[in-house]
């Protein structure tokens, strides 16, 4: 009897305990509560962050200049390459014809040069003697005029004197016949002449005939040393080379292939410096400048900080680098915060930055203050 009053006296003091329990509970609830809350709070105001970005990367297209059969691959997938190293050889022996044909042209031209440089000086000696002939035509009529103003001279006073009968008639008619020798003469050289002078017209005319062939000649060989050039060119173009060093993307490309001018075969990245690209909401950037500390996790290196800086902002948001921007001006509109992407620089000689690769996944965090 005694042991029953006992436990009716003892049950009520087992809610007191759970009671309690609950509080304590409570209480522990509230503080850690309190100071994650604190915590973020405090950090919010130092900090922006975002989970929208990624790495980035420069990506070079490996792209045909020329169209041919593909006739032999020196790369696959994944493979590390150099500046210059020959990935795909096309085949070249078209292009190898041309050259030769380009240059047998270009020879062509040169033969031709030089004989409208050889008829070039005959054509100018051809000047300088129809000019001397003029010369010494010239030469001869002044002399042959002096020699008809003294048989005129002559002529005259014989005139005179065969009238007194001074002189006998056989030296008059050598005076009339020295005259009209004279004046013969004179004519004479002076058709001499005019055929000389039309003998340097036609010389002058020539030469500047030859003269323009030269230069017919010479633009030829130019044009011919283009082609040359060209075709060289051309052959260059069936070894297609790494544009950078980096990493081969998936080769699609097969021995035998055709392949057309600007074809996309594959891509070589340039993962040796990459970059993270993050979008943040425009509400964010009000504290944000180029130079700030940045810290970015990676998804694929959990637990691991990467030191970057924030290097500058897009123009404009990403909406308006869509492939069909949003028109604000038609149909109902609806606020939507947008995103600014930032592009961000990573910092120090980390040796995990050279593993990171295009389109992974990051967490930034950037130190506003």
């Amino acid at each position: 009897m005694s042991q029953h009053n006992d436990a009716k006296h003892a049950a009520p003091e087992a809610p007191k305990k759970n009671s309690k329990g609950f509080l304590i509970a409570l209480i522990v609830l509230v503080v850690v509560g309190g100071t994650f809350g604190v915590t973020k709070y405090i950090h919010a105001q130092r900090h922006e962050e975002t989970d929208d970005a990624q790495i980035e990367a420069n990506i070079s297209p490996v792209i045909p200049r020329i169209s041919g059969y593909v006739t032999e691959v020196r790369v696959k997938d994944n493979q590390q390459v150099k500046k210059g190293d020959t990935l795909v050889i096309i085949d070249n022996r078209s292009e190898v014809i041309m050259l030769e044909q380009a240059k047998a042209a270009l020879e062509a031209a040169k033969s031709n040069m030089s004989v409208a440089q050889a008829t070039t000086t005959v054509s100018k000696d051809n000047v300088a003697t129809s000019q001397a002939n003029v010369s010494t035509a010239d030469a001869q009529i002044e002399a042959a005029k002096v020699t008809l103003r003294r048989a005129n001279q002559d002529y005259d006073r014989y005139a005179n004197l065969i009238k007194d009968h001074s002189v006998t008639q056989q030296q008059f008619d050598q005076a009339e016949a020295a005259k009209q020798s004279a004046e013969r003469q004179l004519q004479v050289l002076t058709d001499q002449k005019n055929a000389a002078s039309r003998q340097t017209s036609a010389a002058n005319s020539q030469s500047y005939a030859t003269t323009q062939q030269v230069n017919v000649a010479n633009a030829t060989i130019q044009q011919r040393q283009a082609d040359v050039d060209n075709a060289a060119l051309n052959l260059s173009y069936t070894l297609i080379l790494a544009p950078e060093d980096g990493l081969v993307s998936k080769v699609n490309v097969q021995v035998g292939q055709l392949l057309q001018v600007g074809q996309s075969l594959f891509s070589v990245v340039v993962a040796s410096d990459p970059w993270v690209v993050a979008n943040f909401k425009e509400t964010q950037l009000a504290k944000m400048h180029d130079g700030q500390k940045v810290t970015i996790h990676v998804d694929a290196y959990p637990g691991h900080d990467f030191e970057a800086k924030l290097s500058s902002f897009s123009p404009a948001t990403g909406s308006r680098f869509a492939l069909l921007p949003p028109d604000n001006a038609s149909g109902n509109f609806v606020k939507v915060v947008q995103r600014l992407p930032v592009k961000i620089e990573f910092d120090g000689n980390d040796p995990l930055v050279k593993n990171l690769r295009p389109g992974m996944n990051v967490d930034v965090d950037v130190h506003i203050n």
